[in-house]
This record gives C-alpha cells, structure tokens and sequence, in this order.
C-alpha cells in the first residue's frame, strides 16, 4: 500500500493522485491540514531527500523563507509541522520508505 501526503486542493497532488489511480495502485491519502507530519516523519524525508522538503518555489515558502533560513534544525522541523503548505507535494512512501517527492509524468510512468 502506498501512501501519499499532500494537500487535496493542490495540482500536483491532484496530477498524481489521478495517475495513480490510473494505474490501478491503492493509496492511503495523508492530508497535511488535517494530519500534519511530524517532526520525525520531516527528518526521515529530509534524509531521503538529501535537502529539507521544502517547495522554493511556492509562495508560502517565500513568506517564511528569512525565517527558515535563520532557523536550527529543530526550529525548521517546527516550523515544516506548523506550516505544511511549504512542504513539497505530494511525498509517496511504500511501507514507510520514500518512493517520490512532487509529480513528475516521467518518473511515475517508470515507477508505477
């Protein structure tokens, strides 16, 4: 089973919900607003990552850009839980292990 974690009103997550779906793969979909993720679960997709999961190039990231940089590790792990429109999205695990960060067309024809 894969799970998928995002925000339902965004279009990336929409683009690759529906190519999932497409696909015939089962997910469990995690929303951000109403779970957010825990400061663990950011530490694990930092590490899988190789950054912080943060989306630059989103407007809430630009709002708490100065910040997020100034910030400690635990302070950005804090402020990733408390601001989760900042995360990159969607995030795609399989039995707790990262598969995929955003929705590339590409990548989710190899994948899945």
């Amino acid at each position: 089973m894969y799970k998928v974690y995002g925000i339902p009103n965004c279009n990336t997550v929409k683009k690759a919900l529906n190519h999932l779906n497409d696909s015939g793969i089962e997910v469990e979909f995690v929303n951000f607003k109403k779970t957010p993720p825990t400061k663990t679960q950011i530490q694990s997709w930092k590490q899988s990552f190789g950054d912080w999961p943060v989306n630059k190039k989103g407007p809430t990231y630009r709002k708490i850009k100065e910040e997020f940089e100034a910030a400690t590790a635990a302070d950005k792990k804090e402020i990733l839980t408390q601001t989760t429109s900042a995360i990159k999205r969607p995030i795609v695990e399989k039995n707790g292990e990262v598969v995929c960060f955003g929705y590339n067309e590409q990548e989710y024809n190899e994948l899945f």
